[in-house]
Formats: structure tokens, sequence, C-alpha cells
């Protein structure tokens, strides 16, 4: 018999983070905690309003599971039959996190992935004046990778402001859905002379054909058009990378699924994050060794992350303690 407790923590941010639809001060969050005998696994998930979600929707869904507890065959089945989303996604990594210290075998081995190693993590700027952009900029100290959040004001203002403060940085940038067509054709042959190496998500998800018209310098990014491998090979079309979130995804299960995929259809693999802990990013981390781009500094917005958490210092993520998720 498994036991299911899940709550709700709130994390304090370092500063308003915003982006082209909402700004926020906070990270709501819903950890699932699995135990079976001595063993406890644990998840964590972001719910999201943008794809109707809520604290009380998933916390619902979640509960909606304990009638599959009985055995640990009973509850994986119940698991990957849930909708992708947060309330799988808490469910689904704290199922591995305890399968791990069942089997004594650490996740990535058990998902035949390798350990993941230190790597460098895009680092974020929410949207601000393009002054405060540059000097939020500046106070990150160069870092390899900034990822800068844009909505369609003054983008290439912002653009260069940030460019100048960290002239040797390369650039994400995320639109989260605010752009137009006729925006991402204006402006990305100036984004790529200011070291922009891809555009994230630049158009809303329901219009990924107008990207038909797009032959710009700047690699594109899928992000809310790609949650799960459904539809995979007609995004080909439209993008040349895809940024997977456990969150969309509904955990590691179907994330090492669609990653798998998405490199044989040949598309270049971001793995990102919502705002959340330490513990949200281990499961994603596990990806981070075959991906291209890794986006995974929730933490680092936070004014304060879990114990045994990851370190972020120069751009470059390094392992969280064992003792956070998924290691024996």
């Amino acid at each position: 018999m498994i036991a299911l407790a899940v709550e709700t923590h709130c994390f304090a941010l370092k500063q308003v983070f915003k982006i082209s639809r909402s700004s926020k001060t906070s990270a709501d969050v819903i950890v699932v905690k699995l135990k079976s005998g001595s063993y406890v696994g644990l998840g964590e998930a972001v719910p999201y309003a943008r794809y109707g979600e809520s604290l009380d929707s998933v916390m619902s869904q979640i509960n909606a599971i304990k009638a599959y507890l009985d055995s640990e065959g009973m509850l994986s089945n119940a698991i990957q039959k849930m909708p992708a989303g947060a309330a799988k996604n808490a469910l689904d990594c704290a199922y591995w996190d305890l399968r791990a210290k069942i089997a004594n075998k650490p996740v990535h081995e058990l998902l035949g992935l390798s350990k993941p190693q230190s790597c460098v993590s895009a680092q974020t700027l929410s949207i601000d004046s393009p002054e405060n952009m540059a000097q939020a900029a500046a106070d990150m100290g160069h870092p390899p990778l900034i990822k800068v959040k844009l909505d369609r004001d003054n983008i290439v203002d912002k653009m260069r402001a940030i460019h100048e403060a960290s002239p040797l940085s390369k650039f994400i940038v995320d639109a989260n859905e605010a752009w137009t067509i006729e925006d991402l054709c204006e402006v990305a042959p100036t984004l790529a002379e200011l070291n922009v190496s891809l555009i994230e998500q630049p158009l809303p998800a329901d219009q990924d054909a107008d990207l038909a018209a797009y032959n710009g310098p700047v690699a594109i990014c899928a992000d809310e058009s790609c949650h799960t491998r459904e539809g995979l090979q007609q995004l080909k079309r439209y993008y040349d990378a895809i940024n997977i979130k456990l969150d969309k995804t509904g955990g590691i299960t179907e994330a090492v699924a669609l990653m798998r995929e998405a490199q044989l259809l040949g598309f270049t693999i971001m793995v990102g994050c919502m705002v959340g802990s330490s513990l949200a990013m281990a499961p994603a981390f596990l990806l981070s060794s075959e991906a291209t781009f890794v986006d995974l500094d929730g933490p680092w917005l936070l004014s304060e992350d879990r114990a045994n958490g990851f370190d972020f210092k120069d751009g470059v993520m390094s392992p969280a303690e064992p003792l956070l998720w998924g290691e024996v």
C-alpha cells in the first residue's frame, strides 16, 4: 500500500518576474509525497494559468489518484493515463523518486540516461524598461547565456541595451506568444546581429501556420505549442527547436519520450522550467546533457531555495545534493 500526501508551498521571488502576459512576486507550487514503507518519493509541480490550471484544480486531480494506491503497478498505470500537466508531473516525478529508492538505483539509470554534470543554464531577465533590463544584465556579471523576456514594446531597443551591457553573452529571446509574424520578420535580422541564438514562441500557439512566412536568420523554438509527442511531426514544418518542460509533458516519463522522438525528427532540444524550486528542476536536469539549451534557473529567481538545491555561479548550474531527488 502506498500513502499519498500533497501540500502547497510558496516561495518569494527576489523581484517581480514579468513576462508578456503576466507578472508574479512568488512561486506557488504543489509537492507530492508518495510513501511505501520507509521510502518516500517527492515531486514538485507549478500549476499554470495559461493552461487552465490553479492550485485547487491540480490538488483535486492529484487527490483523485488515491483510489489507485493499492500497489505500485496500479499507481503507475493510473498516473500514465492522466492528462499531461502539473498534476501528472508532480505524481510522475514522485513515483520515479520512490521507485529509485526502492530499487536502490538513481532515476537516471532507471531511465537509461547518463548522469548529468554541471552545465550552462540561461539566466532570465523579465520585462522592464531598456535601461533597467540593461542594468539587470550587467548585474549578472556577463553569464554565457541570458534569456530575455520581451513583449511587443521596444523589442530592438531593449535588446541593443542588453547586448551593450553584456556583449559577450548569447541570448534566447522569449516572446511568450506576444508577437505577430510581421514583428518577427522585422526584428529577427537585427536580433541575430545582437547575439540572439534562439527566439522562443514568438506567435500565439494557434497561429503556428503563420510561421511558414518566416525565413529569418534566428532559429525558432516551440514552447506553448509543444507539450507532448502529439503533433510533434507537424511542428517540424514551423520550428527548429522545442522547449521541453515537465509541467507541460506531465513528468519525466513523457519528457524523455518527447526528447527521443524530437531528436529523431532533427529538432534542437531545449529543456526549460516554470518558476519553481530545485525540487522541480531536479527531474528536468536529467535531460541537460542531451540539450543544446538549458533554462533551469527557477531556483536562481527565488529569494530562498530548498535545502540541498542546485548552485548557480557565473551562469553555470551545478548538480544538487543527492538528498534532494532521484539519487540513492
